[in-house]
């Protein structure tokens, strides 16, 4: 499975900002040992169920334990028996638009 997901707290810090808060998150993604990417939006991470909701939960445990509110957004792709598609996915449209 492929999760895209977005995490962070209700409010930004004093400066406004959000990103400490989502660079503790991309640790623990990173941590993992999981295939993954992270963007301007999301962060990618591939794996079995159990171990990307066991990272995601990580994630969010995490963040809770020092934000009173946090905001989890996940989309997955769940497709038994299929792995590698975090780049895979990418490269078969590379192919079709000749960036290959």
């Amino acid at each position: 499975m492929i999760a895209a997901f977005s995490i962070a707290p209700a409010s930004p810090d004093d400066t406004g900002s959000y990103a400490a808060a989502v660079a503790e998150a991309v640790g623990i993604v990173r941590a993992s040992g999981l295939p993954h990417e992270t963007n301007a939006m999301f962060t990618n991470l591939e794996g079995e169920w159990d171990e990307v909701f066991g990272v995601l939960k990580q994630c969010v445990d995490a963040m809770t334990a020092r934000h009173p509110r946090v905001s989890l957004v996940v989309k997955c792709d769940i497709r038994p028996g299929h792995t590698g598609m975090l780049t895979s996915k990418v490269e078969r449209v590379d192919e079709i638009l000749g960036d290959a």
